[in-house]
């Protein structure tokens, strides 16, 4: 097989052409890892864990959902906003037991820069619809670490003997 020399050479394509095909296909790559890094880094996070761990001791959750809560999807999507520094967590992602799944909702919010977190809400809306609210009045709230605000109020107190009345 012999090639002769003075034949055409084949067309190349524009790099425009390529740029359009495949930075669409790029750009919808690079979103979707966006997402799932962030979405990842919800789920990891201290505070669901807290409230996963709190519903698995919630009495009321355990009733509905049965044992071994844990989340609803092999994938966990947190929806909601997670901002510790601006005081505003308002989380809800799908939960799931032996018995029930659900959707967990988690409000809490700080009113001073230096405050704590009081929680809003805590909730769990049923595959029926019911929302049952997991935070009472009777109950206190299982979110605030008591032992560490009566360790600041104990060293506030001693650091200014004239509020002791």
């Amino acid at each position: 097989m012999s090639r002769r020399p003075d034949r055409a050479l084949p067309d190349i394509p524009s790099s425009a052409a390529r740029w359009v095909k495949t930075l669409p296909i790029f750009l919808a790559i690079l979103g979707a890892s966006t997402l799932a890094i962030f979405n990842y880094q919800k789920a990891s996070s201290s505070i669901v864990n807290s409230t996963l761990y709190a519903l698995r001791t919630s009495p009321r959750a355990r009733e509905v959902l049965g044992d071994e809560i844990y989340f609803r999807d092999k994938f966990p999507w947190i929806w909601g906003e997670m901002n510790q520094l601006h005081g505003k967590i308002d989380i809800q992602f799908g939960v799931k037991g032996k018995t029930g799944s659900g959707l967990m909702r988690f409000r809490s919010v700080r009113k001073t820069r230096m405050g704590y977190f009081e929680t809003q809400e805590w909730s769990l809306e049923t595959e029926d619809g019911r929302v049952i609210q997991l935070l009472e009045e009777e109950r206190k709230d299982p979110f605030k670490n008591t032992a560490l605000q009566a360790e600041v109020k104990r060293e506030v107190l001693i650091d200014n003997p004239q509020l002791i009345k």
